[in-house]
């Protein structure tokens, strides 16, 4: 069973891990690289809830050890608008991680506060995060040319949008990458 929870600072070194990896330093804005940069980070997650502004949450199972991150951050508040990002350690992969942390992170946003539609974008060359997408309840939407960025090179990025009045089913929609 996975939970969410804030982040704190026993979880740095694990944090520190995670941003280890290549894949994930390359497609982050904010890469920790120390003890205290990772502090830093943490205390930014905690600093944007407080404001309303972001929602990030350490993902966890029985033995709390943070497995990956779900975060909802304002981008509208006239429009009612957030965005979905989403990462797991590299040694909690494959094990439905960001697919649980998804629709709870979802399920939370919309019970506290006005947020009415959650969008969401990956990488058409990243079908695992299409997958989660899909198994989360947000539908496709659409691809959009080169909306990513990532070092010097633009991305398609497959979009997917949940509204705070739809289920929180899975959806069997074959999208991905096509």
């Amino acid at each position: 069973m996975y939970r969410l929870r804030p982040w704190g600072p026993r979880d740095a070194g694990r944090l520190l891990s995670a941003f280890a990896e290549p894949e994930l330093a390359w497609q982050s804005p904010e890469v920790p690289a120390t003890t205290d940069e990772a502090l830093e980070w943490i205390d930014r997650q905690r600093a944007a809830a407080e404001g309303g502004s972001s929602f990030g949450f350490a993902v966890t199972a029985g033995e709390d050890v943070a497995l990956g991150h779900v975060q909802v951050s304002v981008t509208s508040r006239a429009h009612g608008l957030g965005w979905v990002s989403y990462w797991t350690h590299a040694d909690a992969r494959g094990r439905g991680v960001a697919t649980a942390a998804v629709p709870l992170a979802a399920e939370r946003v919309f019970a506290e506060t006005d947020l009415f539609r959650l969008e969401l974008g990956h990488r058409l060359n990243n079908p695992a995060s299409c997958l989660v997408a899909l198994r989360s309840g947000f539908r496709p939407e659409g691809i959009e040319r080169r909306k990513l960025r990532y070092g010097d090179e633009r991305f398609d990025t497959g979009t997917h949008a949940r509204l705070r009045t739809d289920p929180a089913t899975r959806l069997s929609v074959a999208v991905c990458g096509a």
